[in-house]
């Protein structure tokens, strides 16, 4: 009886060789794609709530990247600005900036001049008029400490250090509100993770569920298979073909769906940055990040199919062999 099935399915798979295997795929593919076909309403529904799984955990990490390429553009934020006595001088100034570049903490001192201050507060519309009754620059010289990248995550202890130093009247950072941003930037990662693996496992369900009610459906038709030889990978392979297309398709419908979102808001967005820095630029997903949303989105359909019908092949159907 073995070897009655083993020549019929050799007849009808084409037996083994890379060639077979070849014409298998390639009838295992035709075999998905009338699938699809078979039950557009059906497909339909699958490829939308497998789409959106997709594209909301796709949107929230793109906003997340955006605001973490935004925080990145904000280097006033880990400066420090140091306001010398009133009663300090150029000489003074320049002394402080020399001795505090060598510092191992200190990647840069930028000087800005009483005049360079004041011309920066004539362009503030709302005390151009204040400054014009003023005798003379009230204004100190300020030295912009620019920290290394080692310490700006927390230049306290240098801010301290600098306001110890003889000649400074005040010490100026944002390191509170950039402490804060940080910490909501780690906990969206965080979120945007666990939410992209809990609709991941959704997605897998899915598809888990469309392919179990095509095989019960199928039921007569693939006993007929197996008793024509075939086992259960020939069975199973037009199936994970079948999760691996829905799971493409899904992915261009969430791409096109980030795009479509993203055209609609980067003028409003656009604007939105621009008063806070106005060289950034919102970024969306490149090639490589597309393609391996694709390929995710192949991935977890392929994960779908497999598990469905091995469950499918291992409770409901007598064994191939």
């Amino acid at each position: 009886m073995s070897a009655n099935r083993s020549a019929a399915r050799r007849e009808v798979y084409g037996g083994p060789g890379v060639g077979a295997w070849g014409r298998s795929h390639r009838r295992a593919f035709a075999d998905a794609v009338a699938r699809l076909r078979a039950a557009k309403l059906a497909t339909a529904a699958t490829l939308s709530v497998f789409a959106l799984a997709l594209l909301l955990p796709l949107l929230l990490g793109l906003f997340l990247a955006n605001a973490l390429r935004f925080a990145g553009t904000l280097d006033a934020a880990r400066e420090i600005s140091v306001f010398l006595d009133a009663e300090a001088d150029a000489a003074d100034a320049r002394r402080l900036a020399e001795a505090w570049r060598a510092r191992s903490d200190v990647a840069g001192v930028v000087l800005r001049t009483p005049d360079e201050g004041l011309a920066e507060f004539r362009q503030m519309s709302d005390l151009a008029g204040a400054l014009d009754l003023l005798d003379g620059n009230p204004l100190p010289w300020v030295l912009v400490v620019s920290p290394r990248e080692d310490v700006a995550a927390d230049p306290s202890a240098l801010a301290a250090a600098l306001q110890a130093e003889p000649g400074v009247d005040s010490v100026q950072y944002d390191a509170a509100w950039r402490a804060r941003l940080d910490a909501w930037l780690a906990l969206g990662r965080r979120a945007v993770g666990l939410l992209a693996l809990l609709l991941a496992a959704g997605a897998v369900l899915v598809v888990g569920n469309t392919v179990r009610l095509d095989l019960a459906t199928r039921r007569e038709e693939i006993a007929l298979l197996q008793q024509l030889g075939a086992d259960d990978a020939d069975i199973r392979r037009p199936l994970l073909h079948f999760g691996v297309l829905l799971g493409a398709l899904s992915g261009a419908l969430a791409l096109a769906g980030v795009f479509a979102i993203g055209a609609l808001l980067r003028a409003p967005m656009a604007e939105l940055v621009a008063t806070y820095a106005g060289g950034f630029a919102l970024a969306g997903p490149g090639v490589g990040e597309a393609a391996a949303v694709l390929a995710s989105a192949a991935v977890l359909g392929w994960l779908g199919a497999r598990v469905a019908a091995g469950h499918y092949l291992r409770t409901s159907l007598p064994a191939g062999s």
